[in-house]
């Protein structure tokens, strides 16, 4: 997954990459790879070590390190993850306490927490990339179900944790300017919120893991972070009584710009949506209970 982002970013030229690895021989090995594919007039330079002071003044650090076995669930990974993301929140801070920090490391809203913790840093600096992609997802399944191009479904959503109890928002949903739900009976709108939660294990089924899908998404909030380009999506960030949740990371719409997150937007949602984003709020709580912060 990290070497896919940083192919994307090489490749872009968006900015120069450190690639950090617990293995040098490995992350060098990567860079000579993605060294290739930077266009011959970019500017931009690759390298790959283990060495975290080599990140210094990066404005933008992307955290897809992984310690866990992915099986059943997200959360298999939860008691290796943690320690091994207090271990890099400890790096980062002493060597780029500026940058801003996109996590796609799962459990990814744990994660998050848990690494927003250690550090301290501001809200807007911390952002765990997911929604975005199970957004994607949702639109791509929403296009499927309605026979349709994925052109032609606009405005989808997907808040609450990146896992089990993810909630696709059916009413912003559209279908050629018009609402989604005009099109679907209770029952899709159950299988489609499904497909939607378990879209990683069809993807497990054959590829293993996300990379492609994971990689454009986050290389997009990288890009409007360097850019200061505005972007919407949703993400898990730190709440502070928006929803009326509060002290965890959980996925929300919220803007974009250089300074990392603009606004944390607070949207209408129908009441049986608002009560599947506190379930799912609540099951993240009670995950965080099991962690040593």
């Amino acid at each position: 997954m990290g070497s896919a982002i940083a192919f994307l970013v090489a490749a872009t030229s968006l900015d120069d990459v450190v690639l950090i690895n617990r293995s040098k021989e490995k992350a060098h090995g990567t860079a000579l790879d993605i060294s290739n594919a930077v266009s011959v007039d970019s500017p931009v330079s690759v390298v790959g070590t283990d060495d975290y002071s080599k990140i210094k003044n990066s404005e933008v650090v992307i955290i897809s390190a992984s310690a866990g076995s992915l099986g059943t669930s997200r959360m298999d990974m939860l008691e290796q993850n943690v320690v091994l993301i207090k271990d890099i929140a400890k790096k980062i801070k002493q060597y780029s306490p500026e940058s801003k920090i996109l996590i796609v490391t799962n459990p990814l809203d744990i994660v998050t927490y848990i690494f927003q913790k250690e550090v301290s840093y501001p809200q807007e600096k911390v952002i765990g990339i997911a929604g975005n992609l199970d957004s994607s997802r949702f639109r791509y399944i929403l296009a499927k179900e309605l026979n349709t191009k994925v052109s032609k479904i606009t405005n989808t959503m997907v808040l609450g944790e990146h896992g089990d109890t993810m909630v696709p928002i059916f009413s912003y949903a559209r279908y050629n300017d018009k609402p989604v739900l005009d099109f679907l009976n209770p029952s899709q709108v159950q299988q489609i919120t499904d497909s939607v939660r378990n879209y990683w294990k069809e993807l497990r089924k054959n590829i293993v893991f996300s990379i492609f899908g994971i990689a454009k998404n986050t290389v997009d909030v990288a890009r409007a972070i360097i850019k200061d380009e505005k972007l919407s999506l949703s993400a898990s960030v730190l709440l502070d009584d928006q929803y009326g949740l509060s002290d965890l990371c959980l996925g929300v719409p919220i803007k974009i710009n250089k300074n990392g997150i603009d606004k944390i937007e607070e949207i209408y949602l129908e009441k049986s949506e608002l009560e599947l984003l506190c379930h799912s709020a609540s099951v993240v709580k009670k995950y965080l209970e099991r962690c040593v912060i």
